[in-house]
């Protein structure tokens, strides 16, 4: 289904980028490096007639990549659609073609990637917008709200963070795993340990394996019942690394770092992909998210969209998660992350563990420039 055909062309008079970035006290520990600070990179959109829309570009490692993402959306992409009419979902796919051999020459394939995911976004808000619905309820939602899990949880105190997460209404939690095998599987214990009665949890390796240690990994957490093993692997690695670690029965979790619908065809066909995890503000926005969505759920996999920046992406990434349908869950970080939690006012609480979505057009909040002044890094913005 063409979504697209359903919205009118959109023809553009600005386009505006804020950076914000933020320093961590203590920074974040992932299998790939520290995270020293907070950073995304926010796209605003604003028609001929004043209708406005955001999207949110990843950009939260390297914490200095903001910058450099907005200069490739306001010099390079910018002047293939200012003034030009285009329209939500159509014109960021035609842009990926068209961008292709500049992606050869350059080998930015991730960065051109990602300003395309949040410019998406920003068109369907807008969109939803000039509609006059909720964002959700344009791409085909019948759900007023979604289940989340909270995601992020460090190595440092886990059983802790779970507690905490719990008492702001979470039931479901991810670990993250990747600092050697003695500590990860005391801090899945711990985390296992701290569930209370219907909760799940599962585990996140940040491609931080190998085959031979995903493998042995897999099968010492199984006892403890992670709902799914996140990227145990590098994410090209073979399909037989891929299957084999998939072999010892756990749920295998991907595709925050696949590129393209092809590859996440290629491993819901090979069998091992059973929870299909694409970013949308990393590659492909809403409309390559929803693809993904429909190959995965017709094949009986799950859909679960990854996030783990900003509110707008956040809220995008909710929406997105509604109109997809099946039993998937919403990445919600729980880190302390003012890029979240200042951006947009406050968030719905958590009411069983779900998300209440929000029912204004679009995507139903917009950016607080006041409330997040002192985190502004960049900004820029290009005119017809």
């Amino acid at each position: 289904m063409d979504l697209s055909a359903n919205t009118a062309d959109i023809t553009l008079a600005r386009i505006s980028t804020l950076a914000l970035r933020i320093p961590l006290e203590r920074p974040m520990p992932t299998a790939f490096g520290l995270m020293d600070a907070r950073a995304t990179l926010l796209v605003r959109l604003e028609d001929d007639e004043g209708a406005v829309g955001w999207g949110e570009i990843w950009c939260n490692f390297p914490t200095f990549g903001a910058e450099h993402r907005a200069l490739l959306l306001e010099r390079i992409v910018a002047p293939m659609i200012l003034g030009r009419a285009i329209r939500a979902g159509a014109t960021p796919v035609a842009l990926e073609a068209k961008l292709a051999t500049l992606a050869l020459q350059t080998g930015e394939f991730g960065p051109l990637a990602q300003v395309l995911g949040g410019l998406d976004m920003a068109l369907w808000d807008l969109a939803a917008r000039r509609a006059g619905e909720p964002l959700h309820r344009l791409l085909g939602s019948t759900v007023s709200a979604v289940p989340a899990y909270a995601s992020g949880i460090n190595p440092t105190d886990p059983g802790e963070t779970v507690r905490r997460a719990q008492a702001a209404g979470f039931r479901a939690f991810k670990l993250k795993l990747g600092f050697g095998r003695d500590r990860d599987l005391a801090n899945a214990a711990e985390v296992a340990d701290a569930l209370g009665v219907g909760d799940i949890f599962m585990v996140d390796a940040n491609q931080g394996w190998g085959r031979e240690e995903a493998v042995a990994m897999a099968e010492a957490l199984a006892p403890l019942g992670p709902k799914w093993l996140e990227e145990p692997l590098p994410a090209d690695a073979t399909e037989a690394d891929w299957k084999a670690v998939a072999a010892v029965g756990l749920p295998i979790a991907a595709g925050e770092n696949m590129r393209g619908l092809p590859a996440f065809e290629v491993a819901l066909a090979a069998g091992w992909l059973a929870v299909a995890q694409p970013d949308a503000g990393k590659w492909g926005g809403l409309s390559g998210g929803l693809a993904v969505a429909r190959r995965a759920l017709g094949a009986g996999r799950r859909f679960c969209p990854h996030h783990l920046a900003g509110a707008v992406g956040l809220v995008a990434a909710a929406h997105l998660l509604a109109a997809a349908g099946g039993d998937g869950l919403l990445e919600t970080d729980v880190n302390d992350n003012p890029l979240r939690t200042l951006l947009v006012g406050d968030l719905p609480p958590l009411v069983d563990g779900a998300w209440t979505l929000p029912e204004g057009p679009g995507l139903g909040v917009a950016p607080d420039r006041a409330s997040v002044s002192r985190l502004i890094a960049r900004e820029g913005e290009v005119t017809a």
